[in-house]
């Protein structure tokens, strides 16, 4: 009953997720509010309940079928990718370098306002 009261916990977040994006006409996924408006709701709290953690834990160590929908996807449509691969190729090395490079800038500018001085940041000082 613990991993139904969880799943049933994340379907109300998405659907509440999803009703708010039709009805404000929000341009984000409904799902993607609606794991936000969950992760506030959890930092709020300060502690995940048991049923959300069973959920959660039980998704997780099943994530590997999630992409069996995505790479029936891909053999369904092997021609179009194998005639459009270098354009693909690229948008995704490219996109892979930005993020990286987002990424990295981000976590810099983030360490820096939480770090506070002194610290050093796992530097030794001489």
């Amino acid at each position: 009953m613990n991993f139904l009261n969880g799943m049933t916990l994340l379907l109300v977040y998405q659907l509440v997720g999803e009703v708010t994006v039709r009805l404000l006409a929000v341009p984000i996924p409904g799902p993607v509010l609606g794991m936000v408006m969950l992760f506030l709701t959890l930092m709020i709290r300060g502690r995940t309940p048991e049923p959300l953690q069973n959920a959660s834990t039980a998704l997780l160590s099943h994530l590997s079928l999630l992409f069996v929908p995505a790479g029936v996807g891909m053999m369904a449509h092997f021609d179009r990718i194998a005639d459009e691969w270098l354009p693909i190729t690229l948008a995704l090395f490219f996109s892979t370098i930005i993020t990286m490079v987002a990424t990295a800038g981000i976590m810099q500018l983030t360490t820096r306002w939480f770090v506070r001085p002194g610290q050093g940041g796992g530097q030794q000082d001489e």
